[in-house]
């Protein structure tokens, strides 16, 4: 059985919304962006890109992370696709990266 989903993206052991279609805690979602293969943590990564709301994506990277990786996520994200393009060329147009 699932465990149940919810909003709760500190607790290891909850399931976050975002995963609803895999039984993942936040737990395991850091561990597998930690030390899965390099496919793995891009696709676990564009996921949370695509499916989380965008202030909830900080409790699981770094924006430094993101642009790095933006590239290669690219194919990944969908419809957030342009959104992650503009903030990642305004942070670095303001500086911040």
């Amino acid at each position: 059985m699932m465990r149940v989903l919810g909003t709760d993206l500190v607790s290891d052991d909850a399931r976050p919304y975002f995963v609803w279609d895999e039984d993942l805690s936040n737990g395991e979602i850091r561990e597998l962006l930690r030390s899965a293969s390099e496919p793995e943590r891009l696709r676990l990564l564009a996921k949370i890109l695509r499916e989380a709301r965008d202030e909830h994506v900080w409790a699981y990277t770094t924006p430094e992370e993101v642009a790095r990786l933006l590239p290669r996520l690219l194919p990944m994200l969908g419809r957030r696709r342009a959104f992650w393009v503009y903030l990642v060329e305004g942070w670095r147009a303001d500086g911040l990266l």
